[in-house]
């Protein structure tokens, strides 16, 4: 019989006096860093490898070729079609995330190319709302989509993500089947499709474009699963693995193709460009 335990999860990680972690300490090791440190080490702790959550216009920068990015639909934006409140108006939360993160929306997308090979590159951030897809961020995906099967070149997505964002209801359960069509229409078209899962991954983006890559990456320590350990913890009420929805359990069970450190993957998506091109 499975091991029962108590559902109850404590938090191990230290706390400043405000009772809040200082953003740049690694919650694996502890380890501290200032900005610049992080920044060059492209926010990835030196002692233990820990992978930070990384900005998505650094992503970009450290992705794209040099000079050969454009970015696409930035004017795009959230509606508050429910006028929703809980503790403050969704509204308010919207401006908030834009004047923190300095994006208009949870994801930025546009044409760029990586190791010499065109391609569309949509990347999430997860600063912004969760990286919560709402309306916005399935548009803009669903027309990075479009824009790559029209000019017939690769797609690479980079997802960080929490899930649908509840403040857009079921407009927001409706990009799962959006994003899921698009995704067909580029395959249709005879475009690669590359997704690159990064910490965390969850929920309504799992279950919709982020797993539909023709190769499926995955950041290590990344937690990629529909719901969280939490709940499913407290659900089955059984002891889970340590390494429970991680990257490298999804790679075991062969649910992504490889887990590549965050400095390796500007080659390895340069490497599968250029094999989708050759076999082109």
């Amino acid at each position: 019989m499975s091991e029962r335990i108590d559902v109850s999860i404590e938090s191990k990680q230290p706390e400043s006096p405000s009772g809040k972690r200082h953003p740049n300490t690694c919650p694996v090791c502890e380890s501290h860093y200032r900005d610049d440190e992080l920044r060059d080490a492209l926010w990835v702790c030196g002692h233990c490898g820990h992978h930070f959550p990384m900005p998505a216009r650094a992503r970009v920068e450290q992705l794209a070729d040099e000079g050969t990015w454009q970015e696409e639909a930035a004017e795009i934006r959230s509606d508050d079609p429910l006028s929703f409140f809980d503790l403050r108006p969704y509204s308010e939360r919207l401006v908030e995330a834009e004047l923190n993160t300095g994006l208009g929306e949870a994801i930025v997308v546009g044409q760029a190319s990586i190791g010499g090979h065109a391609c569309g590159l949509a990347v999430m951030d997860f600063a912004f709302m969760g990286g919560s897809m709402g309306s916005a961020v399935g548009e803009k995906f669903s027309r990075i989509c479009d824009s790559a099967a029209e000019r017939r070149v690769p797609l690479v997505s980079v997802s960080a993500s929490g899930g649908a964002r509840m403040q857009e209801g079921i407009l927001s359960l409706m990009q799962l089947p959006k994003t899921v069509a698009a995704v067909e229409d580029l395959h249709d078209a005879g475009c690669p499709f590359i997704s690159v899962m990064t910490h965390p991954t969850t929920a309504g983006v799992l279950a919709s474009f982020a797993t539909l890559g023709d190769v499926l990456l995955a950041e290590p320590g990344a937690l990629l699963i529909f719901a969280g350990p939490r709940v499913v913890q407290q659900t089955t009420r059984e002891k889970l693995p340590d390494d429970f929805a991680l990257s490298e359990s999804n790679f075991r069970l062969g649910h992504v193709d490889a887990v590549v450190p965050r400095d390796e993957l500007p080659a390895v998506l340069t490497r599968l460009l250029g094999l989708f091109a050759d076999g082109r």
